[in-house]
């Protein structure tokens, strides 16, 4: 099953095309929605084989990203993008549903 409602940016689907090969039996990254963080939820980011029942795939180019139907709800809308700054290197989510954030840029809250 293929969702649209959250998208990946071209940096992103090119960093995590390259992370997946590096990795043996890896498929994708698997993003999810966890309770905790300093604004109340936070992004948890994982390698995965396989998709799980309940996950939609996100796919562009040779990246495929699996999220799972309750962690959709809090990201439906988003992007997901891949920054390389002078702060560093990371995923971020670029949430339309997120009132509030943190410096970290992996916690939100709605």
């Amino acid at each position: 099953m293929t969702e649209t409602s959250v998208t990946l940016s071209d940096s992103a689907a090119k960093r995590i095309a390259a992370i997946v090969s590096a990795e043996a039996g890896k498929s994708a990254l698997r993003v999810a929605v966890e309770g905790g963080g300093c604004s109340g939820f936070s992004y948890k980011f994982d390698l995965a084989e396989g998709p799980q029942d309940d996950d939609i795939i996100v796919a562009k180019g040779d990246a495929t990203v699996f999220i799972d139907k309750l962690s959709l709800i809090y990201m439906a809308g988003s992007q997901i993008d891949f920054v390389d700054n002078l702060l560093g290197q990371s995923f971020q989510i670029n949430n339309p549903n997120a009132v509030a954030s943190c410096g970290c840029g992996t916690s939100f809250s709605v």
